[in-house]
Order: C-alpha cells, then structure tokens, then sequence
C-alpha cells in the first residue's frame, strides 16, 4: 500500500548552486534512475518561457525527464493533464501567484487530485508561490491600503502548515500578518532564498540547505522562534 511521502518546500531568489543540491536531494528521493517529473505551472498562468527556464534548472540538477502539465487554458485537455500527473515520478509546482494558481486549481477541479496522488505516495515540491501553494493557507487583503480586510484563503493543504519563501528582506511581514489571524500557539515558517523545507508525513521538519525562521502566535504578538537548522553530515575517519 502506498504511504505519503516527504514535501519540499523551496524559496527560489539564490543562485543556482544551493537549489540545484536541493533539487538533487528530490530525484534521488524518487528512487529512480530517471525520475519524470511533471510540471505544473498554474500560478504563472503556464507560462512558456517561466516553464523554459525551471525546467532547466531542474534538469542541470540530475538526469530526469520533464513533462508540461497544462491546466490554466481555457481550453486544457485535463484528463491529460491528470494522466501526466499520475504517471510521473514527482510532481512540481511553480512559482507565481498563489491566489491566481489556487483559483485555477479549485476552477478546474485539479486540487483535489492533487491532494489524492500525495495521499497515495506521490512526492510533491514547489518553489516560492508554489511552495506556499503546497501548504494549509495564506494570506491577502481585500483592499491593499487597509490592513483590517486581511483574510486568509486556503491552499492545496497537502502540508498542514503556514510558510513563507525568499521574504527575509521585508522580515516576514504577510507570514507574520497570516499568522495574527489564527489560533493561539499557531506557528509559521519563513523558508529563506535558496533554502529548503522538508515536511514529512508524521509532521517532523527537516531544513535543507539554509535555517529556516520559526514564528509562534502569542496571544497578539507574533514571537520569534529558535531556527530551524540544517542536520550536519559527520564524516567517520577510519585510522589503519
């Protein structure tokens, strides 16, 4: 019986050398020789030449196979889509707009699936927008200008938690204003550029290639967490 697997959560914004580790670290977490990997790209709007330049970044990362999954045309063949989707090894999400990717989801009747090929041991990663697509919710504001319209919407739930990716710079600010509208002791991860989180199935975290920043709710203040560090590899010497 197929079992969830681990769910990579990548910020892009770094340069190619931390993410193309990371993106190693996946197909080789697919146990196969040449893992296809199929390509979502709603929150672009499948966008063409956005699908030109991941895909080949995914494929300097390792030997693998990249197939376009097209949902967002109007007129998009999706039980194509579907059939691409189940037969791939892994499943990517493109970055974007997360509320734009989600609604082309939910409008297509695709989150769903997706949440169904994860629960039968599809491995799933994303990157920036994809990433928090891939997560329980986020954040938006009915009108820009007025704080007090914030509302949060939810995502593909395929991981039950709150992130963030490459938002360091302006210090986590809609990950902190996701956070001040849920229930006491909710936490938040800000995933910073060229980093990675690995959620696993039974809810233990793991950081890839950079410390993830830790966010807790405490009663109206959002509090800083201890981060969340990379595991050190420890080399044993043998002495002959």
């Amino acid at each position: 019986m197929n079992v969830p697997k681990p769910v990579y959560l990548i910020a892009g914004g770094r340069d190619r050398k931390s993410l193309k580790s990371i993106i190693r670290t996946i197909l080789k977490d697919t146990g196969r020789i040449q893992p296809t990997i199929a390509y979502v790209g709603v929150a672009s709007g499948d966008n063409w030449p956005f699908y030109l330049m991941i895909s080949a970044m995914i494929k300097e990362a390792g030997d693998c196979r990249i197939r376009r999954v097209l949902i967002a045309p109007k007129k998009a063949d999706l039980n194509k889509a579907q059939a691409v989707l189940e037969s791939a090894d892994a499943i990517f999400v493109s970055g974007g707009d997360v509320e734009a990717g989600m609604k082309i989801l939910e409008e297509k009747n695709m989150a769903g699936f997706l949440t169904d090929l994860f629960k039968r041991g599809k491995i799933l990663f994303g990157v920036s927008a994809g990433s928090i697509m891939l997560a329980r919710e986020w954040v938006r504001w009915r009108d820009p200008e007025d704080d007090s319209t914030a509302e949060l919407f939810p995502c593909l739930g395929i991981t039950p938690i709150i992130c963030d990716t490459h938002a360091e710079a302006d210090d986590w600010e809609e990950l902190k204003a996701a956070l001040k509208l849920k229930e006491e002791d909710t936490q938040g991860y800000g995933i910073p550029s060229g980093s990675c989180l690995k959620v696993y199935p039974d809810g233990r975290m793991e950081a890839l290639d950079g410390a993830i920043t830790q966010f807790l709710k405490r009663g109206n203040s959002i509090v800083k967490q201890p981060e969340l560090l990379p595991r050190r590899e420890v080399t044993k010497w043998v002495f002959v």
